[in-house]
């Protein structure tokens, strides 16, 4: 693999800027988000007076602690533009995640948001080794969801040439990789496998190919498949991580020269880890639970974010900015399925909605080949349990779950009584992935 340490000189000064000269510069940013959120979101402003706080109360970083926490509820509860701290003509572009509930949570971007979303994308990718003037495949999934859109202005932003993909049509993809000659491909680690296969399919040697980095993102992965990835490929793997609550991807990258986990750009967003049951804030280094608290959005100012991800702050290496273990699970029951986040009640909310099928239901996951699966095992009612009503139950509810969520699913229709019953708590998931 190639060098593709960045030189010093091509670094903003910040992510080189002592810890003193970062920190005066996140009180003073968390002091004009505070402010912002409490003038101009109902929610906060409620929220801080149910806590007993008020934004002049931050005179440190640790004060942060006294503020309350925000969750993916607060979100749901104020659908659709209830977060929006800037008036909904003043809003350039709104991206939205599916929920529980059915209704997705949604942020919106200023001008000036989109713009500082571009930049920390773009930082992320020089990161990862990439440099203007290269080529960028694109196969992250463009719409409302954050990944297709935040890479593409990223790339564009660091002046790179950005071919547009999108996700699916593996066998165009390799043809157009082959082809166009791209050095860098943004792309889920899952997805990444299976563009492997295809290379394999065909004969062709994935070593010989024009991939130099891949930048992967949207669900977790191990440093096994980094070293699968970069043997197959010849290629460097980093890891990004974001999320729409807070920008989408490019709240934080790895560094390509090492690889050591994402280096957090905390000019824009301060991390803090949680204990996940009291709420309390750990020290840096101790595993708990993510807290983001967004420093220079304006149309969605977010304070104290609950992101559910597990990991643990640690000191800078290739920058000064901390970085985060690599995510190694979640404090909650999401699933994430190529890059999609699923959660058992929305699976439960459109079994209710089909006729013949019972309440009862067990999500089982497994790996075929490179890539999880995803079956829902559910059962007939007894007045339409035949096989016609089963297909027919089977693909409504298949159907359903891809429209809404976004997924594409195995339906195991069953007789009355045969999904597994518990006597506690019930057992939604049953994961059967290889450890």
């Amino acid at each position: 693999m190639r060098d593709l340490t960045p030189n010093k000189s091509d670094l903003e000064s910040i992510e080189i800027a002592s810890r003193d000269e970062i920190s005066a510069l996140q009180v003073e940013r968390l002091k004009s988000t505070l402010t912002r959120a409490y003038e101009n979101v109902a929610h906060y402003r409620s929220a801080f007076s149910a806590a007993g706080v008020h934004p002049q109360d931050l005179q440190s970083l640790e004060d942060l602690a006294k503020f309350p926490f925000t969750t993916k509820q607060d979100l749901r509860a104020n659908y659709p533009f209830g977060m929006f701290a800037t008036p909904r003509e003043e809003v350039a572009r709104i991206h939205a995640s599916s929920g529980t509930t059915g209704k997705p949570t949604v942020v919106g971007y200023t001008a000036n948001d989109v713009d500082m979303w571009a930049s920390v994308v773009a930082r992320s990718l020089r990161a990862s080794g990439t440099r203007p003037g290269d080529l960028v495949h694109v196969a992250y999934g463009y719409g409302l969801f954050t990944g297709g859109l935040g890479a593409h202005y990223g790339a564009e932003k660091l002046g790179c040439t950005v071919v547009p993909v999108s996700g699916g049509m593996t066998a165009r993809q390799v043809t157009l990789i082959e082809d166009f000659k791209p050095s860098t491909i943004m792309v889920t680690p899952s997805y990444l496998l299976s563009i492997l296969d295809e290379y394999r399919a065909q004969g062709l040697d994935p070593r010989k190919s024009p991939l130099a980095v891949g930048v992967f993102g949207a669900e977790p992965w191990t440093n096994a498949m980094r070293e699968e990835v970069e043997q197959a490929f010849d290629m460097h793997a980093v890891d990004i991580y974001g999320l729409s609550e807070i920008i989408g991807p490019g709240v934080a990258s790895e560094c390509v020269e090492t690889k050591d986990g994402p280096t957090i750009w905390e000019d824009h967003f301060y991390p803090e880890v949680i204990d996940p049951e009291t709420g309390a804030v750990l020290p840096d280094g101790e595993f708990g639970e993510l807290v983001f608290t967004s420093l220079t959005k304006e149309a969605c100012p977010i304070i104290r974010y609950r992101t559910r991800d597990l990991t643990r702050l640690l000191p800078g290496t290739a920058r000064s900015m901390r970085r985060m273990e690599k995510v190694t699970g979640r404090s909650d029951d999401m699933i994430i399925l190529r890059g999609v986040n699923v959660f058992p009640t929305q699976i439960e909310e459109q079994l209710m909605k089909v006729a013949g099928l019972a309440p009862h239901f067990q999500i089982e996951l497994t790996r075929e080949g490179r890539m999880d699966s995803m079956s829902v095992h559910v059962e007939a009612l007894a007045d339409a349990a035949s096989p016609e009503h089963r297909k027919a139950s089977g693909s409504d509810l298949a159907a359903r779950i891809k429209d809404v969520i976004g997924v594409s699913t195995k339906i195991n229709v069953l007789s009355p009584g045969e999904v597994a019953r518990s006597q506690g708590k019930a057992v939604r998931v049953v994961d059967n992935r290889p450890k």
